[in-house]
């Protein structure tokens, strides 16, 4: 293992990333080193080894879980507040929507004299929005598909190869 993970918060490096640190040596207890820096295993079992071995491997994966946790956890953090950004420019959007709508209206009720046409053509207005909305969201529904094509190919392939190596 060429050293020892630690995830930290990015704080104070102005960067949104989760940091992780690499250390210089591994921090193995006990473990004597040669002069080129590697471990020193001569006079062990090869048993020693393999678990030693193992051991690095799993806390490795455990560091790379941690860290890869820790991006997703920022990542859903920084989409939670768009996403909340959004719902608020949603609602400021649908205010003033209704309220040019009001204005049309009694626009065209001042000019004629009639509230109920203004009140008509409003309407008719967004009754002709909401069809070509529909109809654009029907027609982009149809080219949507669920099935995660691509994913199902890299497996096929995934299996294919690992059928291949075992015999």
């Amino acid at each position: 293992m060429s050293g020892a993970h630690s995830v930290g918060s990015g704080a104070g490096t102005g960067t949104d990333r989760p940091v992780v640190q690499q250390d210089a040596r591994p921090q193995v207890v006990g473990e004597a080193y040669t002069e080129d820096g590697h471990p020193d295993v001569e006079g062990r079992s090869v048993g020693e080894l393999v678990g030693e071995l193992t051991s690095d491997l799993s806390r490795l994966m455990r560091q790379e879980v941690e860290l890869a946790k820790a991006e997703v956890r920022q990542e859903a953090t920084k989409a939670g507040k768009a996403a909340g950004m959004f719902g608020g420019a949603g609602v400021a959007g649908y205010f003033a929507v209704l309220f040019l709508s009001l204005t049309i209206m009694w626009a065209i009720a001042e000019l004629t004299d009639l509230t109920w046409l203004g009140a008509l053509v409003v309407t008719l207005l967004w009754a002709i929005a909401g069809a070509v909305l529909y109809s654009r969201a029907k027609k982009q529904m149809a080219l949507v598909n669920p099935k995660p094509e691509q994913t199902i190919e890299t497996l096929k392939e995934d299996a294919e190869w690992a059928r291949t190596r075992s015999s």
